[in-house]
């Protein structure tokens, strides 16, 4: 009986160990081979020689491993982190960083991209946190910016020390651009040319957006009055 006892324990640990071990592997998540080619694809359009991190992406590791990629259990990119990189270059919206369908966070902050603001992102649906402050980007914000519905941080700002071209809201205007974006809690539109009726843009900002929590527009020109709910934000 005891020698029966042990081999029915034996097994049952024996099982219980293959199953973590299955079990920490998936979460671990291997790379699928489309999410690598996109990300290789995305190096390839950019001047990414000054880059560290885009330097050590290549096709012999898994692209989950590579630094700035987190990877979510199924081996699907769901967050990009290319700040401070030193990358330049153009994006357009055939570039292959918009079929990366399952990102949730993506950071481009503080690059040399010196193009006009790409539009795309609304095929960005999952994104919940948006960083291209001091990008690079250029010229008016597209309106596929508001289509992100799930944002919950968005960081377009732009500092006046730093010569990277202007960037505007005209058309769309701010009222357009917030009017779909009820999740967000944290907005930063610093130094952004605004374009905005004087007794409207707080107005809007407040009904759109009863959620947020942080909002930062210095120099962006606005004025008239501030309504209640945001004056304690600023």
């Amino acid at each position: 009986m005891r020698t029966s006892a042990l081999v029915s324990w034996l097994f049952f640990y024996s099982y219980v160990a293959t199953v973590f071990r299955i079990k920490a592997v998936s979460v671990s998540g291997q790379c699928q081979s489309d999410q690598q080619e996109l990300l290789l694809g995305l190096k390839n359009s950019l001047n990414s020689s000054s880059s560290e991190k885009l330097l050590k992406w290549n096709q012999s590791t898994d692209c989950c491993s590579w630094d700035g990629i987190t990877c979510n259990a199924d081996g699907q990119v769901i967050g990009l982190d290319l700040s401070k990189e030193l990358i330049s270059g153009a994006i357009d919206k055939s570039n292959s960083l918009f079929r990366l369908r399952h990102l949730q966070r993506l950071n481009l902050a503080y690059n040399s991209f010196k193009s006009k603001f790409p539009s795309g992102f609304e095929n960005l649906a999952n994104l919940r946190y948006l960083n291209l402050s001091n990008a690079g980007f250029t010229g008016q914000i597209p309106v596929e910016i508001s289509y992100m519905t799930k944002l919950v941080t968005l960081d377009l700002s732009k500092s006046w020390l730093l010569d990277l071209g202007s960037l505007k809201l005209k058309k769309p205007n701010l009222v357009m651009l917030v009017q779909n974006l009820t999740r967000l809690q944290n907005l930063y539109l610093d130094g952004i040319n605004i374009s905005a009726d004087r007794n409207k843009w707080s107005q809007a900002l407040s009904s759109s957006l009863p959620n947020l929590q942080v909002l930062s527009m210095s120099g962006c020109h606005l004025s008239g009055p501030i309504n209640p709910s945001l004056a304690k934000l600023m």
